[in-house]
């Protein structure tokens, strides 16, 4: 260990040990489960979920505040916006989802759900 002399003592040289990179192997970063995951990524998969949980929950209420939130959640999955970072397409590219893909499966999610409940709503007129 590097010893600097301060009034005549040993003093160790902590300057160099500040500046140290913390070396991790990827063996030890993976094998730390969801508690390694780096906050951006969790936050990434927090909004995810939460314009999804939107976009599924909304979707038949129509009351003022539903609408809006069933509203900003499908404009911001059929966005194609690359600038801002968590921009649905930038999201999805960074937790390896396919963003056209996923899309897709929403967007035929949402015609099914429709669907079935056009269906349900004839049967119980015609009953």
């Amino acid at each position: 260990m590097n010893t600097m002399q301060s009034h005549g003592t040993a003093v160790p040289d902590m300057i160099g040990s500040l500046f140290a990179p913390d070396i991790l192997a990827s063996q030890q970063y993976y094998a730390q489960g969801t508690s390694g995951r780096q906050p951006e990524k969790s936050l990434m998969i927090a909004v995810l979920l939460d314009a999804v949980e939107c976009f599924q929950k909304y979707l038949f209420l129509h009351d003022k505040y539903s609408n809006r939130l069933f509203k900003e959640a499908e404009n911001w999955i059929l966005d194609n916006d690359r600038e801002w970072l968590f921009s649905f397409i930038n999201i999805c590219e960074a937790l390896a989802i396919d963003p056209h893909y996923f899309r897709k499966g929403l967007l035929d999610w949402k015609q099914n759900a429709m669907r079935s409940v056009s269906t349900r709503e004839r049967n119980k007129r015609s009953a």
